[in-house]
């Protein structure tokens, strides 16, 4: 597989009030197309961080980040927005879902904020809505989903523009057991099924031990991890 990503000397710092906080060190990754990669870490070592470079919502303080070649550092504010739309799904802990709409209208909304048509967009997110296992609870407001219905709602709609990459941030982190296997399930199936390149960032090592390879982040460097 070739590489998707590639993290040349990243560092990450933030400024505070009275010091600045190094987040990430000298980073030096390759993410390849199609993998499943996992990235745990204890609370506050950078997971989030290094998930946001990825995704174009942050920038690094040093080092260059490629993504199929092309300098991200590079893109102007208008191309990190085409390329999050066209390029990237996301999926986070909490769902974001707005709960006066339906789980269709949730997941539909994004492509119909980008100027799709309902009439086009419609049936794309009816069939990801099948496919996540909600052809039952299309019309049902997400206000009346359980939790993990409402995140199966949220990776159908991260996964509806067919991207390149899917970003996850602990998205079993606010489920039961049951539920967070359910995603996990999906997580990985998807993986497959569709050749998108995962990367989750999660601190449950049952989910972890299911991708393709693992990272840890600790005092703001990336070793690889085992959860044989």
């Amino acid at each position: 597989m070739a590489a998707l990503y590639h993290f040349n000397s990243v560092s990450k710092r933030f400024p505070g009030h009275e010091e600045t906080t190094q987040i990430l060190k000298n980073i030096n990754l390759e993410v390849r197309e199609g993998e499943a990669l996992a990235i745990v870490g204890a609370s506050g070592s950078g997971k989030s961080t290094l998930l946001h470079l990825m995704g174009a919502l942050d920038s690094p303080s040093e080092g260059v980040i490629h993504f199929d070649g092309q300098d991200m550092a590079q893109m102007n504010p208008d191309e990190k927005a085409a390329f999050r739309n066209r390029s990237l799904g996301f999926v986070f802990q909490f769902h974001h879902l707005l709960p006066e709409f339906s789980a269709l209208e949730n997941v539909a909304m994004p492509a119909l904020i980008n100027g799709a048509r309902r009439k086009d967009i419609w049936p794309e997110a009816q069939a990801m809505l099948e496919r996540v296992g909600l052809a039952h609870r299309m019309q049902s407001k997400s206000s009346t989903l359980s939790g993990g219905e409402r995140q199966r709602t949220a990776i159908a709609r991260a996964i509806l523009m067919r991207p390149r990459v899917l970003l996850a941030d602990e998205p079993t982190g606010n489920l039961d057991e049951a539920s967070g296997q359910q995603i996990g399930d999906l997580l990985t199936e998807l993986n497959r099924e569709l050749g998108m390149t995962l990367v989750v960032v999660t601190h449950n090592q049952e989910l972890a031990a299911r991708m393709d390879r693992g990272l840890e982040l600790r005092a703001g460097a990336l070793y690889e991890k085992s959860f044989a």
